[in-house]
């Protein structure tokens, strides 16, 4: 696991409060209500129904926390590690009717995060033999970036800028606003002490962002060759990320030509679930 992120605990407890208040709202869960006991305990198991990564502990167990402060999650598995169909993850205690109403939310998370981190995975996987740095986007669940990032961070992918505010990335608008690449990055050095990086298309971008100081460039949507001229030609000091449609067949080819990193934003916005189910022991 890639310890780069831990979720804020602020940001943990609001993120999970709203979403036990869109299942439930006022009435709670109605169900439940009306068929159990007040005080009927249990006892329930999360198994995994299909392959993957398990990640999203944390945010699971705040709901169940928040659910109900007595129920009682058993991890019988940590985040990172690798699930079959029919492998236990959990077990849960407590009241009935607590297990019953965090079910689903705790479930939608875990199963989300597990397939965020199972897709990292492959693709770090296919990066790792040559050296290079998979990163994540900004291209998140409106909402979920912290746990998608953590998720992330559990597959073994890295940490690009977490938002607007805390890197400078200029990108092709920026530059027709500003005027051109060279004047784009001029007024940025001018009012940051932040490294800029410039998203370019082509090897004469490229060149003229680093003519005017760029540290990092990040070449979107580039043909194989140009990749590799790229990278060929690069000053020494330059970071070198390539970006654009990347999937897991092409993602090994272009990692073979050296790049200092690779970005992808369907490892968040275009996950599969991991399928996982709870579910009462007898």
């Amino acid at each position: 696991m890639n310890h780069d992120l831990q979720i804020d605990p602020g940001t943990l407890k609001h993120l999970v409060q709203r979403a036990l208040i869109e299942d439930l709202s006022d009435a709670g869960d109605v169900t439940s209500d009306n068929i159990l006991g007040p005080d009927q305990t249990t006892s329930a198991i999360i198994i995994a129904k299909s392959p993957g990564m398990l990640a999203g502990r944390p945010v699971a167990g705040a709901v169940f926390f928040k659910m109900d402060e007595t129920l009682h999650v058993d991890w019988l598995l940590d985040d990172g590690a690798r699930l079959q169909p029919g492998i236990e993850v959990a077990g849960v205690t407590g009241r009935a009717r607590s297990i019953m109403a965090a079910e689903r939310v705790a479930l939608n998370f875990l199963q989300h995060l597990s397939g965020v981190a199972t897709l990292t995975a492959s693709f770090v996987e296919a990066c790792s033999p040559y050296g290079v740095q998979l990163l994540c986007t900004r291209k998140t669940i409106p909402g979920l970036r912290a746990v998608q990032r953590y998720a992330v961070a559990v597959g073994g992918g890295n940490l690009h800028r977490e938002g607007l505010y805390d890197a400078i990335l200029i990108k092709t608008n920026h530059c027709k606003l500003a005027g051109g690449i060279g004047e784009a990055v001029r007024r940025a050095k001018s009012g940051s002490r932040l490294e800029v990086e410039v998203e370019v298309r082509n090897l004469e971008e490229m060149n003229e962002a680093v003519a005017a100081g760029a540290e990092r460039v990040l070449l979107d949507n580039a043909e194989l060759a140009i990749v590799s001229e790229a990278v060929k030609t690069k000053p020494e000091g330059l970071f070198l990320e390539v970006s654009g449609g990347i999937s897991l067949d092409t993602v090994g080819p272009i990692a073979a030509l050296g790049p200092d990193a690779i970005s992808v934003g369907r490892i968040t916005h275009s996950v599969t679930a991991v399928d996982l189910a709870l579910h009462i022991r007898a």
